[in-house]
């Protein structure tokens, strides 16, 4: 099994922990406050989610690489799937999926008007490029935005996670903890992956078109 695979499994097993422990977990009494960190980060967190969505569509449908297609469709599946739970606990609370406040003032860390507005977000010129970008050029970029990426979100997730925050309910604090971990385990796999597609070929390949050893 490819480590790849491997962290996809992990993903399932802790979408079944998830949904085993929101059914018989302890719950706080009543919905988390209009300011609090849990509202503040499943609506960031959800807008972050979409990016990484629209990106690896990008990817999926323009990538001839086999893993890298398969890592764009786990991305979007997963990602999707967590967005879709977020926005519901902001229904079941009451809230809407936007709020006057600005991006990350629950983590009181704002995003800059002239950059992304969350940690990892690609720039729209980023996200232009990689919708231009031929098939080769475009696994590679999309390795390199999905590691920055992965590494905002895992940044949020130590927010909200951090001690001392008030109020967050289990379920949302299990599925942090998911993110974090999946997320973690996934930038080494992504690394590698990196790594290889960006490599320079050999110059014995360049010479005689056979790939260097």
């Amino acid at each position: 099994m490819t480590r790849l695979l491997r962290i996809t499994a992990t993903l399932a097993v802790l979408a079944v922990g998830l949904l085993i422990g929101e059914r018989m977990g302890p719950r706080p009494v009543g919905p988390p406050g209009e300011g609090s960190a849990a509202v503040g980060f499943c609506r960031d967190m959800a807008v972050h989610h979409q990016q990484a969505v629209e990106l690896s569509l990008v990817v999926r449908d323009r990538s001839t690489d086999d893993d890298v297609r398969r890592l764009a469709y786990d991305v979007l599946t997963t990602q999707a799937a967590q967005r879709g739970m977020m926005l519901g606990w902001l229904t079941s609370w009451g809230y809407s999926a936007s709020a006057a406040r600005p991006p990350m003032a629950w983590m009181a860390m704002p995003g800059s008007p002239a950059g992304p507005p969350m940690p990892g977000m690609a720039t729209r010129e980023q996200v232009a490029a990689l919708e231009r970008a031929g098939p080769g050029t475009a696994d590679v970029m999309y390795l390199r935005l999905l590691i920055a990426h992965h590494l905002g979100g895992v940044h949020m997730t130590d927010g909200l996670l951090r001690p001392g925050v008030p109020g967050t309910p289990p379920e949302v604090r299990w599925l942090a903890e998911a993110m974090r971990n999946s997320q973690r385990a996934e930038i080494g796999a992504l690394r590698d992956m990196l790594a290889v597609r960006a490599a320079p070929p050999r110059r014995d390949s360049i010479h005689t078109g056979e790939p260097g050893r």
